[in-house]
């Protein structure tokens, strides 16, 4: 339907610090350490592939060269593989440039999620898209963001990605108050509430890195003052869209997610990922496993 046109385009936003992982993230971008083999970030980029997305736009900052330059061509690496004759390694180091269009916007100044997107503006127009967080991504088994591009398609507005968490650990996230629509994995999201404490928070699903927005978003995203830690707040911005009229692109609804979901941005978790990755992987498995359960073994 006219109204409801096709997404195509992504906006990743890349410009955090990375202080968790300091000193490790002093000179690298957070988002290129690496699951195993691969920087996490190739996964996001992976997984909006996956979900028809062929426009990628980094929303990047100060010492995030490393990430362009992952995403281009390495013509001595290139050359040199060719000449030895390793025609697998090659492939994969030539994989990240052709995965799809890549395009980059600096974000001068780090004024929060909502600043960050609306980065984007001149690059998305007016059309829908998606934003994924660079150090959160989706196991490629669990097609979370093509569920949440074909409720977008069906019913318009802007759609947010959901999980259930315990409720010790709602203050760490925004979270969602929601009524049902008749359909098993959406909801209608009718508030947010950034950070609340576990008494405050309108319910136990919290928002996580993904989200699929009405372009919209941007008008409402110019008009938001700073919110929680002086930032301008994506979620804000959302929870304003929730109270519009469906026909000025308003109404937010909610993805329920009940997959595999890897947050790179924390240490533990991050451990976490690398190594169920190691375990998944036919090529590195069969020797890693054993050591790992040897190594458990003589823990306890």
């Amino acid at each position: 339907m006219a109204k409801n046109p096709g997404v195509t385009k992504a906006v990743v936003p890349v410009a955090g610090l990375g202080t968790r992982f300091l000193p490790a993230t002093k000179a690298i971008p957070k988002e290129m350490l690496p699951v195993v083999d691969k920087p996490a970030i190739q996964y996001v980029v992976e997984e909006a592939v996956a979900a028809g997305l062929g426009d990628i736009l980094f929303v990047t900052g100060r010492g995030k060269g490393a990430i362009e330059d992952h995403f281009d061509g390495a013509y001595e690496l290139e050359q040199n593989l060719a000449a030895k004759g390793s025609d697998e390694r090659l492939a994969r180091v030539r994989e990240p440039a052709g995965l799809a269009k890549i395009h980059y916007v600096r974000q001068g100044t780090p004024l929060g999620l909502g600043h960050a997107v609306l980065c984007g503006a001149e690059h998305v127009g007016d059309e829908p898209f998606a934003v994924l967080l660079g150090d959160d991504f989706i196991h490629p088994g669990d097609p979370l963001l093509q569920r949440m591009i074909e409720v977008r398609a069906r019913l318009g507005g802007s759609v947010v990605a959901l999980m259930e968490v315990a409720s010790d650990q709602v203050s760490q996230y925004g979270v969602v108050a929601l009524e049902p629509t008749g359909t098993a994995d959406v909801v209608t999201v009718t508030d947010m509430v950034e950070k609340p404490a576990p008494a405050d928070a309108p319910s136990n699903w919290i928002i996580i890195g993904r989200y699929v927005c009405d372009p919209a978003v941007f008008g409402v995203l110019r008009e938001t003052p700073p919110g929680r830690g002086g930032e301008i707040q994506l979620t804000d911005a959302l929870k304003t869209l929730a109270r519009t009229p469906a026909s000025e692109g308003g109404v937010v609804r909610g993805v329920q997610f009940r997959g595999r979901r890897f947050d790179t941005g924390n240490p533990v978790d991050y451990l976490r990922t690398i190594i169920q990755f190691a375990c998944e992987r036919p090529d590195v498995a069969p020797e890693f496993l054993p050591w790992l359960r040897k190594f458990m073994d003589e823990l306890t």
